[in-house]
């Protein structure tokens, strides 16, 4: 039993809060925990979905210098002989706390917002509302530079890599994909125990500290759970309630049927138990078409090679010329440009122009249920974002302003950085000429993306909607 047993709490530790990743130049979150590998109940036997999160959840293990909780995963980490039923209980009760922690407001210093503040499950652990960017602090009123992203379907994403190349069951390792991976919208977190602690002690968002959520674990109803799961002592060190906080979070978000159910239309469609409509397969042909969408080249909608359900994303860093959003408070010093991987919130790859202006692709997965989109936040409706995507090179005039009569293309991303943008279909195309998708496309297109959701009742008797099952 010592392997597994040994797995289990390397996932579970690994694990982390999720954040709003409202990217502010003193502090700032990444998009959620979710380097864990698989389920826990695959930790357990021994099996991984993806075997660079386990690998990463190791190493997590090892390398991390926060005092670890006198809890029962702990024991079994020191190979007491936990029997596989013990690990599970403690698991059970971990997912149980995560999952109340998640809701409690009262870790924040405003005493006002919780993890599904930003991240709530009926809109697929996006925000709620339209904003670009999330507002959060001990006022409730500072916002970052970020959109919050979803926490859904993070589980594969890989550890930040310069020059990324696929496994051997997966694809051509001699491939180089390029910047790829990271937890948050330029890469720079690998760990959510790294992670984590940014939304809680962000001034700009949960505004939070060790010590003030150590008063909330010891006031909150459930306390002596929490002192049952991790040690009667386990409040008496703020470090140490702090880090045990983010243990049950992140065992909370591992668990798969809320956080990566595969229980879309378009799931069924793939299992043969659905059939799309003519405008939903339209959209997917679209979608595919390399010389029409081609969204498919960065939002893999394909079965892996071994077998697995396709992520919608390759997890690469890319630049794509989104519009400066004026809204922004931040935006409103005309010299201030957030520059993705090379800064200002990732510091190691600062002065290395190649990476100016990437930021890494997201899962479409539940995306019809998101209300801002891209890194800034920008647009808010499904039609706007394939539009930009259509139409930025041949009608540029529509997504850029216009001054003395000439399109400011780019406008977020200095000139000196253009070299980085992407220039693949449908982005290789220039004034004038035809867009990739015309109107009826378009709307085909979002029909698809309209198949990503969670919940689809047809997919089989279990499949429930996430939602319900994180607010039950």
């Amino acid at each position: 039993m010592a392997a597994p047993v040994v797995m289990i709490l390397a996932v579970t530790l690994a694990a982390s809060l999720a954040a709003c990743d409202a990217g502010v130049a003193s502090a700032s979150s990444g998009p959620g925990a979710a380097e864990a590998a698989g389920s826990s109940a695959a930790a357990l036997t021994g099996v991984s979905a993806n075997p660079r999160a386990t690998a990463a959840a190791s190493s997590a293990v090892s390398h991390s210098a926060a005092p670890t909780p006198a809890s029962a995963a702990q024991v079994a980490a020191h190979g007491a002989g936990q029997s596989r039923a013990q690990v599970y209980e403690s698991v059970r009760q971990m997912t149980a706390l995560g999952k109340q922690l998640f809701f409690d407001a009262s870790l924040s210093g405003s005493g006002k917002l919780a993890c599904a503040s930003c991240h709530s499950p009926e809109h697929g652990f996006s925000p709620a509302n339209a904003l670009s960017v999330q507002l959060g602090g001990n006022d409730m009123h500072r916002s970052g530079m970020r959109a919050a992203p979803t926490l859904k379907y993070l589980q594969s994403v890989p550890a930040f890599a310069e020059h990324y190349h696929e496994s051997d069951d997966e694809g051509d390792e001699s491939v180089d994909a390029g910047p790829t991976g990271g937890l948050t919208w330029d890469g720079r977190v690998d760990r959510g125990s790294e992670q984590a602690r940014m939304p809680l002690l962000s001034s700009f968002e949960m505004g939070s500290s060790p010590a003030k959520v150590t008063a909330a674990v010891k006031a909150a109803p459930y306390a002596n759970a929490f002192r049952a799961a991790f040690g009667a002592h386990i409040v008496d060190s703020d470090d140490a309630t702090f880090n045990a906080v983010l243990q049950a979070l992140g065992t909370f978000e591992q668990t798969p049927e809320v956080f990566y159910p595969y229980t879309s239309k378009y799931d069924a469609y793939l299992a043969g138990k659905a059939t799309l409509t003519q405008a939903e397969l339209h959209g997917l042909q679209l979608f595919n078409d390399e010389r029409k969408g081609n969204c498919a080249s960065c939002h893999i909608s394909q079965r892996s090679r071994d077998g697995a359900p396709p992520q919608f994303s390759d997890f690469g860093l890319i630049a794509i010329g989104v519009p400066r959003n004026r809204a922004l408070p931040v935006n409103r010093d005309p010299h201030f440009y957030d520059l993705g991987a090379c800064g200002p919130e990732r510091t190691d790859l600062q002065g290395r122009n190649e990476f100016c202006g990437i930021f890494r692709t997201p899962t479409l997965r539940n995306v019809a249920l998101k209300k801002s989109f891209f890194h800034n936040g920008i647009y808010h409706s499904l039609d706007q974002v394939v539009r930009f995507y259509a139409e930025r090179d041949v009608h540029p005039q529509k997504f850029y302003p216009v001054s003395h009569g000439k399109v400011q293309k780019f406008d977020d991303l200095p000139r000196r950085y253009w070299a980085n943008l992407n220039t693949e279909a449908p982005f290789d195309r220039k004034s004038g000429d035809k867009p990739a998708l015309d109107e009826a496309e378009i709307k085909d297109v979002v029909a698809f993306l309209k198949t990503l959701t969670d919940g689809y009742q047809g997919a089989s008797a279990t499949a429930n909607p996430a939602t319900q099952a994180a607010a039950n």
